[in-house]
């Protein structure tokens, strides 16, 4: 089987991975913190850990845009990099496929994990941010500026202050970030996401959310008609709590709701997704 190489950059670190075999396991791996030269560092680190793969997937936060990323605030020198043209001068003739860091999970699930199989799927990632993938005709779709499933855009109130105002409405409620700054201002004290849902603490703040995410998911449900919807990212370690409230919900709002499962990869999703790009474009 040729080797292929991952790469992904998230907002605190890059994770680089070799694969041998067409499965979501690795050969070899390391990871970087961000920060300076993000870039730089990262590629010559996988050249140290592969020098001629037959294929590179990279996944990054963001998307890319008019061939440079953009909305990747949280990366030093990432806003506005021009990654595309980078990574070509990097490998050459080398293919490299290239997507955010919530797409490759999702090609991730769709090759070998919880969506394997389905038409049409929304792949959820509740993490740090807010984030969906759509699954329509067997493939994640990207959308006409490369931003298809930006659900963290998405208004909860009518007029609220919006992406134009520098916002970012869904994510600021009901993320795992949104989540530990609320409770934090709530219980005035510091708190993370996974005390808020895993210890009962600041409860109605957390309901209050969560409402919020079910209503917001099912309403995508209605939009695409998915036959599974998948849910995956960091705050999956309270699965139980979040995931009969999804499943409530849908159920209850969707016409023809779909199955929700948990995604089938808790860690390293995205990179696992950087080695699916990269098999594909092998393929």
């Amino acid at each position: 089987m040729t080797r292929v190489l991952g790469i992904d950059v998230g907002g605190t670190k890059v994770a680089i991975g070799v694969s041998t075999a067409d499965g979501p396991s690795l050969s070899a791996h390391l990871r970087l913190d961000t920060g300076p030269d993000t870039l730089a560092r990262a590629l010559a680190a996988a050249r140290a850990l592969d020098g001629a793969p037959a294929a590179v997937g990279f996944s990054t936060c963001g998307v890319i845009r008019d061939g440079v990323v953009r909305l990747a605030p949280n990366v030093p020198g990432w806003e506005g990099l021009e990654l595309p043209r980078l990574l070509e001068e990097a490998y050459g003739a080398t293919p490299v496929a290239i997507d955010n860091d919530v797409n490759a999970a999702a090609a991730a699930e769709l090759r070998w994990g919880a969506l394997r199989g389905v038409t049409t799927g929304v792949y959820l990632n509740l993490g740090t941010g807010l984030a969906a993938a759509l699954v329509v005709d067997g493939r994640v779709v990207p959308g006409a500026h490369g931003a298809a499933g930006e659900i963290g855009y998405l208004q909860v109130t009518p007029g609220e202050p919006a992406f134009a105002d520098g916002r970012v409405p869904l994510e600021e409620r009901v993320s795992g970030g949104a989540l530990a700054a609320r409770g934090a201002a709530a219980l005035g004290r510091p708190v993370t996401a996974a005390e808020l849902l895993g210890e009962g603490q600041a409860r109605e703040l957390v309901d209050e959310a969560l409402r919020t995410l079910a209503m917001s998911v099912a309403n995508l449900c209605v939009m695409l008609d998915p036959e599974r919807l998948v849910v995956g990212g960091g705050m999956m370690g309270a699965a139980d709590l979040i995931l009969p409230r999804l499943a409530a919900e849908v159920g209850r709002a969707v016409p023809f709701p779909p199955e929700v499962r948990p995604a089938h990869f808790a860690a390293d999703a995205p990179l696992l997704g950087a080695l699916a790009l990269a098999r594909a474009a092998v393929a």
